[in-house]
Protein backbone atom coordinates (compact mmCIF):
# COMPACT_ATOMS: atom_id res chain seq x y z
CA UNK A 1 0.00 0.00 0.00
CA UNK A 2 1.06 3.63 -0.91
CA UNK A 3 1.73 5.91 2.08
CA UNK A 4 -1.00 8.14 0.42
CA UNK A 5 -4.41 6.74 -0.15
CA UNK A 6 -5.38 7.65 -3.42
CA UNK A 7 -8.70 10.00 -4.21
CA UNK A 8 -10.47 8.77 -7.71
CA UNK A 9 -10.58 12.52 -9.12
CA UNK A 10 -12.89 10.78 -12.59
CA UNK A 11 -14.21 7.32 -11.90
CA UNK A 12 -18.13 6.51 -13.45
CA UNK A 13 -21.09 4.56 -12.24
CA UNK A 14 -23.05 2.45 -15.33
CA UNK A 15 -26.32 3.36 -15.47
CA UNK A 16 -28.61 0.83 -14.56
CA UNK A 17 -31.07 -0.03 -16.53
CA UNK A 18 -34.28 1.69 -14.16
CA UNK A 19 -32.03 5.07 -14.14
CA UNK A 20 -33.53 7.03 -16.58
CA UNK A 21 -37.06 5.35 -16.42
CA UNK A 22 -37.51 5.35 -12.73
CA UNK A 23 -36.47 8.96 -12.60
CA UNK A 24 -36.85 11.31 -15.86
CA UNK A 25 -39.71 14.05 -16.17
CA UNK A 26 -43.36 11.85 -16.89
CA UNK A 27 -43.37 14.02 -19.82
CA UNK A 28 -40.43 11.89 -21.61
CA UNK A 29 -40.84 8.30 -19.77
CA UNK A 30 -42.02 6.41 -23.07
CA UNK A 31 -38.61 7.83 -24.72
CA UNK A 32 -36.23 7.61 -21.78
CA UNK A 33 -32.86 5.21 -22.98
CA UNK A 34 -33.72 1.42 -22.38
CA UNK A 35 -31.29 -1.36 -21.62
CA UNK A 36 -32.56 -3.71 -24.66
CA UNK A 37 -31.00 -7.07 -25.31
CA UNK A 38 -29.64 -7.92 -28.50
CA UNK A 39 -30.34 -11.06 -30.21
CA UNK A 40 -27.48 -13.94 -31.12
CA UNK A 41 -25.32 -13.81 -28.58
CA UNK A 42 -25.54 -9.98 -28.66
CA UNK A 43 -26.23 -9.41 -25.29
CA UNK A 44 -27.43 -5.96 -23.84
CA UNK A 45 -26.89 -2.24 -24.91
CA UNK A 46 -28.15 0.75 -24.52
CA UNK A 47 -31.23 2.09 -26.81
CA UNK A 48 -31.08 6.03 -27.02
CA UNK A 49 -33.60 8.19 -29.07
CA UNK A 50 -30.74 9.95 -31.76
CA UNK A 51 -28.17 7.83 -31.29
CA UNK A 52 -27.91 5.64 -34.83
CA UNK A 53 -26.46 2.80 -33.13
CA UNK A 54 -27.51 0.84 -29.57
CA UNK A 55 -24.47 1.27 -27.50
CA UNK A 56 -22.55 -1.85 -26.01
CA UNK A 57 -22.27 -2.19 -22.69
CA UNK A 58 -18.63 -4.44 -22.21
CA UNK A 59 -15.92 -2.17 -23.00
CA UNK A 60 -17.61 0.81 -20.39
CA UNK A 61 -17.59 -2.43 -17.52
CA UNK A 62 -14.16 -3.91 -18.82
CA UNK A 63 -11.83 -3.01 -15.94
CA UNK A 64 -9.85 -5.75 -14.05
CA UNK A 65 -9.65 -7.44 -17.85
CA UNK A 66 -6.75 -8.67 -19.23
CA UNK A 67 -6.36 -6.65 -23.00
CA UNK A 68 -7.12 -9.59 -25.14
CA UNK A 69 -10.74 -10.43 -23.24
CA UNK A 70 -12.03 -7.03 -23.67
CA UNK A 71 -14.70 -7.20 -25.92
CA UNK A 72 -17.80 -4.98 -27.66
CA UNK A 73 -20.23 -7.75 -26.99
CA UNK A 74 -22.22 -10.55 -25.37
CA UNK A 75 -22.57 -9.56 -21.74
CA UNK A 76 -26.15 -9.12 -20.15
CA UNK A 77 -26.08 -6.38 -17.76
CA UNK A 78 -25.89 -8.36 -14.49
CA UNK A 79 -22.36 -9.54 -15.36
CA UNK A 80 -21.06 -6.12 -15.84
CA UNK A 81 -19.26 -4.86 -12.33
CA UNK A 82 -21.86 -4.79 -9.76
CA UNK A 83 -19.78 -1.61 -8.22
CA UNK A 84 -20.89 0.50 -11.37
CA UNK A 85 -24.55 0.83 -9.76
CA UNK A 86 -24.90 -0.56 -6.18
CA UNK A 87 -23.17 1.55 -3.95
CA UNK A 88 -22.08 -1.37 -0.89
CA UNK A 89 -20.58 -3.10 -3.78
CA UNK A 90 -18.68 0.11 -4.65
CA UNK A 91 -17.39 0.86 -1.89
CA UNK A 92 -15.62 -2.89 -1.33
CA UNK A 93 -14.40 -2.16 -4.77
CA UNK A 94 -12.68 0.93 -3.70
CA UNK A 95 -10.94 -1.12 -0.73
CA UNK A 96 -9.64 -3.71 -3.25
CA UNK A 97 -8.07 -0.90 -4.89
CA UNK A 98 -6.60 0.69 -2.17
CA UNK A 99 -8.95 4.27 -2.90
CA UNK A 100 -10.20 6.76 0.02
CA UNK A 101 -13.09 8.04 -2.34
CA UNK A 102 -14.34 8.84 -5.65
CA UNK A 103 -15.58 11.45 -7.69
CA UNK A 104 -18.24 10.07 -9.71
CA UNK A 105 -18.79 10.69 -13.86
CA UNK A 106 -21.82 9.14 -15.78
CA UNK A 107 -21.13 6.47 -18.66
CA UNK A 108 -24.01 6.77 -20.90
CA UNK A 109 -24.50 10.08 -19.93
CA UNK A 110 -21.47 11.30 -21.55
CA UNK A 111 -22.43 10.00 -25.23
CA UNK A 112 -25.95 11.99 -24.25
CA UNK A 113 -23.60 15.18 -24.17
CA UNK A 114 -23.34 14.41 -28.04
CA UNK A 115 -27.30 14.67 -28.89
CA UNK A 116 -28.67 17.28 -31.00
CA UNK A 117 -32.27 17.34 -28.91
CA UNK A 118 -31.59 19.79 -26.07
CA UNK A 119 -34.52 19.28 -24.73
CA UNK A 120 -34.54 15.32 -24.83
CA UNK A 121 -30.97 15.65 -23.22
CA UNK A 122 -31.86 18.00 -20.60
CA UNK A 123 -34.22 15.53 -19.63
CA UNK A 124 -32.02 12.68 -19.53
CA UNK A 125 -29.58 14.44 -17.84
CA UNK A 126 -31.37 15.81 -14.71
CA UNK A 127 -32.85 12.32 -14.69
CA UNK A 128 -29.15 10.90 -13.69
CA UNK A 129 -29.05 13.96 -11.43
CA UNK A 130 -31.56 12.79 -9.42
CA UNK A 131 -30.58 8.97 -9.78
CA UNK A 132 -26.74 10.12 -8.60
CA UNK A 133 -28.13 11.73 -5.75
CA UNK A 134 -29.62 8.39 -4.30
CA UNK A 135 -25.74 6.81 -5.26
CA UNK A 136 -23.91 8.84 -3.48
CA UNK A 137 -26.12 9.57 -0.88
CA UNK A 138 -25.37 5.82 0.81
CA UNK A 139 -21.90 6.99 1.10
CA UNK A 140 -21.46 10.84 1.30
CA UNK A 141 -18.10 10.48 2.86
CA UNK A 142 -16.46 8.32 -0.26
CA UNK A 143 -18.60 8.59 -2.80
CA UNK A 144 -18.98 12.45 -4.50
CA UNK A 145 -21.23 13.60 -7.29
CA UNK A 146 -21.12 15.92 -9.98
CA UNK A 147 -23.74 17.07 -11.86
CA UNK A 148 -25.31 17.35 -15.48
CA UNK A 149 -26.73 19.79 -17.57
CA UNK A 150 -27.16 20.47 -21.27
CA UNK A 151 -26.25 24.18 -21.08
CA UNK A 152 -29.87 25.26 -23.06
CA UNK A 153 -29.34 28.97 -21.98
CA UNK A 154 -27.11 30.87 -19.30
CA UNK A 155 -29.81 31.30 -17.18
CA UNK A 156 -31.14 28.08 -16.92
CA UNK A 157 -27.95 26.73 -16.35
CA UNK A 158 -26.62 29.11 -13.39
CA UNK A 159 -30.72 27.76 -11.81
CA UNK A 160 -28.97 24.40 -12.93
CA UNK A 161 -26.29 25.00 -10.78
CA UNK A 162 -27.74 26.53 -7.74
CA UNK A 163 -29.81 23.06 -7.42
CA UNK A 164 -26.52 20.68 -7.74
CA UNK A 165 -25.04 22.78 -5.45
CA UNK A 166 -28.49 22.15 -3.26
CA UNK A 167 -28.64 18.51 -3.99
CA UNK A 168 -24.96 17.93 -2.65
CA UNK A 169 -22.93 18.20 -5.74
CA UNK A 170 -19.57 19.13 -5.99
CA UNK A 171 -19.52 20.45 -9.27
CA UNK A 172 -20.61 20.11 -12.93
CA UNK A 173 -20.20 18.09 -15.74
CA UNK A 174 -20.89 20.40 -19.00
CA UNK A 175 -21.15 19.43 -22.94
CA UNK A 176 -18.26 19.72 -25.10
CA UNK A 177 -20.59 21.73 -27.15
CA UNK A 178 -23.17 23.98 -25.20
CA UNK A 179 -26.67 24.07 -27.09
CA UNK A 180 -27.01 27.45 -28.00
CA UNK A 181 -26.42 29.42 -31.08
CA UNK A 182 -22.93 30.81 -29.02
CA UNK A 183 -20.22 28.94 -28.16
CA UNK A 184 -18.57 29.01 -24.12
CA UNK A 185 -15.86 31.54 -25.43
CA UNK A 186 -18.64 34.26 -25.70
CA UNK A 187 -19.00 37.18 -23.44
CA UNK A 188 -23.01 36.08 -23.41
CA UNK A 189 -21.37 33.23 -20.72
CA UNK A 190 -19.91 35.51 -18.97
CA UNK A 191 -22.41 35.23 -15.38
CA UNK A 192 -22.48 31.60 -15.67
CA UNK A 193 -18.47 31.66 -15.12
CA UNK A 194 -19.39 34.04 -12.39
CA UNK A 195 -21.95 32.17 -11.08
CA UNK A 196 -19.43 29.12 -11.16
CA UNK A 197 -16.94 30.64 -9.10
CA UNK A 198 -19.52 32.59 -6.66
CA UNK A 199 -21.06 28.98 -5.87
CA UNK A 200 -17.42 26.79 -5.76
CA UNK A 201 -18.42 24.81 -8.37
CA UNK A 202 -15.48 23.74 -10.93
CA UNK A 203 -16.69 23.13 -14.47
CA UNK A 204 -15.53 19.90 -16.17
CA UNK A 205 -15.21 18.75 -19.16
CA UNK A 206 -14.62 15.00 -19.89
CA UNK A 207 -13.20 13.18 -23.25
CA UNK A 208 -16.12 12.15 -25.79
CA UNK A 209 -18.18 14.86 -24.97
CA UNK A 210 -18.01 17.26 -27.70
CA UNK A 211 -19.37 15.51 -30.73
CA UNK A 212 -17.83 13.96 -33.71
CA UNK A 213 -15.14 16.59 -34.21
CA UNK A 214 -12.43 14.13 -31.45
CA UNK A 215 -12.51 10.47 -31.37
CA UNK A 216 -15.12 9.34 -34.00
CA UNK A 217 -14.66 9.54 -37.92
CA UNK A 218 -10.94 9.43 -37.45
CA UNK A 219 -8.71 8.83 -40.23
CA UNK A 220 -7.71 5.17 -40.24
CA UNK A 221 -8.15 2.51 -37.90
CA UNK A 222 -10.26 2.56 -34.87
CA UNK A 223 -7.61 2.44 -32.87
CA UNK A 224 -6.92 6.04 -34.14
CA UNK A 225 -9.99 7.29 -33.16
CA UNK A 226 -9.01 5.99 -29.80
CA UNK A 227 -5.89 7.85 -29.57
CA UNK A 228 -7.55 11.31 -30.81
CA UNK A 229 -10.31 11.41 -27.87
CA UNK A 230 -8.13 13.89 -26.30
CA UNK A 231 -8.10 16.53 -28.50
CA UNK A 232 -11.77 17.19 -27.69
CA UNK A 233 -10.35 18.58 -24.44
CA UNK A 234 -7.39 20.53 -25.16
CA UNK A 235 -9.86 22.55 -27.85
CA UNK A 236 -11.94 23.55 -25.13
CA UNK A 237 -8.82 24.65 -23.02
CA UNK A 238 -7.56 26.68 -25.60
CA UNK A 239 -10.76 28.41 -26.84
CA UNK A 240 -10.93 29.50 -22.66
CA UNK A 241 -7.73 30.24 -22.34
CA UNK A 242 -7.13 32.11 -25.66
CA UNK A 243 -10.51 34.23 -25.86
CA UNK A 244 -9.95 35.67 -22.39
CA UNK A 245 -12.64 34.02 -20.61
CA UNK A 246 -9.62 33.32 -17.66
CA UNK A 247 -8.72 37.06 -17.94
CA UNK A 248 -12.47 38.33 -17.11
CA UNK A 249 -12.70 35.33 -14.81
CA UNK A 250 -9.92 34.46 -13.01
CA UNK A 251 -11.05 31.85 -10.53
CA UNK A 252 -12.70 30.06 -12.12
CA UNK A 253 -11.48 26.29 -12.19
CA UNK A 254 -11.92 24.30 -15.43
CA UNK A 255 -11.36 20.43 -15.19
CA UNK A 256 -10.17 18.61 -18.08
CA UNK A 257 -11.48 14.58 -17.37
CA UNK A 258 -9.72 12.08 -18.70
CA UNK A 259 -7.37 13.44 -21.70
CA UNK A 260 -4.46 12.06 -19.89
CA UNK A 261 -1.50 15.12 -18.48
CA UNK A 262 1.84 14.04 -20.17
CA UNK A 263 0.99 16.16 -23.11
CA UNK A 264 0.89 19.85 -20.96
CA UNK A 265 3.89 20.95 -21.11
CA UNK A 266 4.10 21.03 -24.99
CA UNK A 267 0.73 22.27 -24.98
CA UNK A 268 1.33 25.30 -22.92
CA UNK A 269 4.75 26.05 -25.05
CA UNK A 270 3.02 25.52 -28.30
CA UNK A 271 0.24 28.06 -27.04
CA UNK A 272 3.08 30.64 -25.87
CA UNK A 273 4.80 30.47 -29.10
CA UNK A 274 1.52 31.41 -31.52
CA UNK A 275 0.75 34.29 -29.21
CA UNK A 276 4.10 35.56 -29.08
CA UNK A 277 4.21 34.82 -33.11
CA UNK A 278 1.10 34.85 -34.35
CA UNK A 279 -1.29 36.87 -32.39
CA UNK A 280 -1.13 39.85 -34.32
CA UNK A 281 -2.21 38.91 -38.06
CA UNK A 282 -4.85 36.60 -36.06
CA UNK A 283 -6.44 39.08 -34.33
CA UNK A 284 -6.13 37.65 -31.53
CA UNK A 285 -7.54 39.62 -28.00
CA UNK A 286 -4.39 40.72 -25.57
CA UNK A 287 -4.23 39.14 -22.85
CA UNK A 288 -2.99 40.08 -19.45
CA UNK A 289 -0.81 37.38 -18.94
CA UNK A 290 1.36 34.75 -21.61
CA UNK A 291 -1.61 31.69 -22.17
CA UNK A 292 0.57 29.05 -20.02
CA UNK A 293 0.08 31.31 -17.32
CA UNK A 294 -3.66 30.81 -17.34
CA UNK A 295 -3.54 26.89 -18.15
CA UNK A 296 -1.16 26.45 -15.06
CA UNK A 297 -3.05 28.17 -12.37
CA UNK A 298 -7.30 27.60 -13.89
CA UNK A 299 -7.01 23.84 -14.92
CA UNK A 300 -7.13 21.16 -13.51
CA UNK A 301 -5.51 17.51 -15.52
CA UNK A 302 -7.50 14.26 -14.50
CA UNK A 303 -5.05 11.23 -15.40
CA UNK A 304 -4.68 7.61 -14.93
CA UNK A 305 -1.93 5.09 -16.10
CA UNK A 306 0.37 8.38 -17.99
CA UNK A 307 3.28 7.47 -17.31
CA UNK A 308 4.92 10.61 -19.29
CA UNK A 309 2.75 13.12 -16.66
CA UNK A 310 4.28 11.80 -13.89
CA UNK A 311 7.30 12.34 -15.58
CA UNK A 312 6.96 16.01 -16.29
CA UNK A 313 5.34 16.95 -12.91
CA UNK A 314 8.07 20.04 -13.18
CA UNK A 315 7.10 21.16 -16.21
CA UNK A 316 3.65 22.04 -15.36
CA UNK A 317 1.74 22.97 -12.20
CA UNK A 318 2.19 19.75 -9.60
CA UNK A 319 -0.79 21.57 -7.73
CA UNK A 320 -3.32 21.02 -10.67
CA UNK A 321 -2.22 16.90 -11.92
CA UNK A 322 -5.87 14.87 -9.83
CA UNK A 323 -5.24 10.88 -10.18
CA UNK A 324 -7.97 8.81 -10.92
CA UNK A 325 -8.44 4.82 -11.92
CA UNK A 326 -11.37 5.62 -14.41
CA UNK A 327 -13.17 2.78 -12.76
CA UNK A 328 -15.15 0.52 -14.42
CA UNK A 329 -14.19 1.44 -17.66
CA UNK A 330 -11.38 -0.31 -19.58
CA UNK A 331 -9.17 1.99 -19.25
CA UNK A 332 -9.01 1.92 -15.60
CA UNK A 333 -6.17 0.86 -13.93
CA UNK A 334 -8.45 -1.24 -10.84
CA UNK A 335 -7.12 -3.34 -9.16
CA UNK A 336 -3.69 -2.65 -9.71
CA UNK A 337 -3.49 0.84 -8.98
CA UNK A 338 -1.51 0.73 -6.01
CA UNK A 339 1.20 -1.22 -8.21
CA UNK A 340 1.17 1.27 -10.90
CA UNK A 341 1.15 4.23 -8.54
CA UNK A 342 4.23 2.87 -6.69
CA UNK A 343 6.33 2.27 -9.78
CA UNK A 344 5.56 5.69 -11.67
CA UNK A 345 5.70 7.69 -8.49
CA UNK A 346 8.89 6.69 -7.31
CA UNK A 347 11.33 9.31 -8.38
CA UNK A 348 8.40 12.30 -6.96
CA UNK A 349 8.93 13.32 -3.60
CA UNK A 350 6.03 12.62 -1.04
CA UNK A 351 4.44 16.39 -0.99
CA UNK A 352 4.18 15.99 -5.18
CA UNK A 353 2.90 12.49 -4.59
CA UNK A 354 0.42 13.90 -2.12
CA UNK A 355 -0.69 16.22 -3.70
CA UNK A 356 -1.60 14.27 -7.48
CA UNK A 357 -3.24 11.14 -5.50
CA UNK A 358 -5.28 13.01 -2.38
CA UNK A 359 -3.86 16.46 -1.84
CA UNK A 360 -5.19 18.87 -5.21
CA UNK A 361 -8.81 16.97 -5.04
CA UNK A 362 -9.45 17.83 -1.80
CA UNK A 363 -8.43 21.75 -2.14
CA UNK A 364 -10.25 21.90 -5.66
CA UNK A 365 -13.52 20.50 -4.35
CA UNK A 366 -12.81 21.76 -0.61
CA UNK A 367 -13.54 18.74 0.84
CA UNK A 368 -12.98 18.98 4.88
Amino acid sequence: MLDTRPISADSHIVEPPNCYIDFIDPAFRDRAPVVVEVPDGGGDRFKVEGMPNLIPLNTIAAAGKRPEDIRVEGDKFEALHRGGWDPKVRLADQDRDGIAAEFIYPTIGMLLCTLDDAEYKQACMWAYNRWLQEFVSAAPDRLFGLGQTAVRSVSETIEDLRRMKEMGFKGVMMPGRPATEEDYDSPVFDPLWKAAVELDMPISFHILTAGKDFGWGTRGPSLNGFAAIIRGCQDIIGMFILSGVFDRHPNLKLVCVEADAGWAPHYCYRMDHAYKRHRFWNKSIELQRMPSDYFRENVWLTFQDDWVAFQNVNQVNPQRLLWANDFPHSDSTWPWSQEILAEQTKHLTQQQTDWILRDNIRELYKLS
